[in-house]
């Protein structure tokens, strides 16, 4: 008897099998004369969404339960080193899936988008900071959240309302917020962003206006009201409770990347994951609030 997470599983296997066979450049690179591998692109896309779907973060393990209980979807699964390299090199696959399935959904063009950033903790000990594979990008920053420092990466997100991610970027925990999201931002004209006292600047405000973005966000100290200042608390328990399902229950902060390219598959997961659970409620007619079900092992 299939269940819930089947009918994802199987409703992505099919998008991405579709995407391929339409634009099989997207797939990662291989030699045009070699053994093909036993599991496709389209299966890896898929067994890769379901790991952090049941919040999995060691391959191994992940492995051992999906031989023991995923065969009727994956015949063929690779031992763990196969699947980990396999995993960095289709990072960009991952993201070229997460578009298309935010395009397909009936969300994708609301008029009103929330942006933050959330740290990603790579180490804690100084020698895992000297010797981490993560050095030069990860870097100590401070997360005013929780009023402390730490080292790693922050992750930036643009979602809509109902959570589904637009745009996101993975940078050092120094980062501006305000020229990375200048930098993720792709015009859309007649836009509303609802972000934190951080997104301040009368340059960087104008910048936004350039483009006809509208920007919303609560006056800091010293400033007069802004406008919509009444809508802000309850629409940033929406970016909260999307970074909450990253860390909560897509275990975001127990990624174990330990060089770049591991470190972007992984966070890929979580986010293909997330828009993948968003993408099948929309096409399903499910509630899109709810965007993220736990699924138990």
């Amino acid at each position: 008897m299939k269940t819930e997470l089947d009918f994802l599983a199987t409703a992505l296997y099919v998008k991405t099998d579709d995407l391929l066979k339409a634009s099989p450049h997207l797939a990662p690179w291989r030699p045009a004369i070699g053994i093909a591998p036993q599991l496709t692109d389209a299966e890896l896309v898929t067994l890769a969404m379901m790991q952090a779907m049941l919040g999995f973060t060691s391959e191994a393990k992940w492995l051992r339960y999906a031989r023991a209980h995923l065969r009727h979807l994956f015949p063929y699964l690779p031992k763990q080193p196969g699947y980990n390299k396999r995993l960095r090199k289709a990072a960009e696959l991952l993201w070229r899936v997460t578009r298309v399935l935010a395009t397909d959904t009936s969300i994708w063009s609301d008029d009103v988008w929330i942006v933050d950033s959330t740290p990603v903790e790579c180490g804690r000990s100084r020698e895992t900071v000297k010797r981490s594979g993560l050095a030069g990008w990860a870097e100590y920053g401070y997360c005013a959240s929780h009023s402390r420092f730490f080292w790693g990466l922050r992750l930036h997100l643009v979602c809509t309302l109902q959570g589904l991610p637009i745009a996101f970027a993975l940078t050092g925990a120094k980062a501006d917020e305000r020229e990375t999201l200048l930098d993720l931002l792709a015009a859309r004209p007649g836009q509303t962003l609802i972000g934190d006292k951080n997104y301040f600047g009368r340059d960087f405000e104008h910048q936004l206006a350039e483009q006809d973005i509208r920007l919303l966000r609560p006056a800091r100290k010293g400033e007069a009201e802004r406008p919509g200042a009444s809508l802000f608390k309850p629409l940033r328990q929406v970016i909260e409770s999307v970074n909450e399902s990253f860390k909560g229950q897509l275990n975001l902060e127990q990624h174990r990347g330990r060089t770049p390219g591991g470190m972007i598959a992984r966070v890929m997961q979580r986010i293909l994951a997330l828009t993948s659970a968003i993408w099948h409620n929309d096409h399903t007619g499910q509630p899109v609030l709810r965007s993220l079900t736990v699924y138990d092992h």
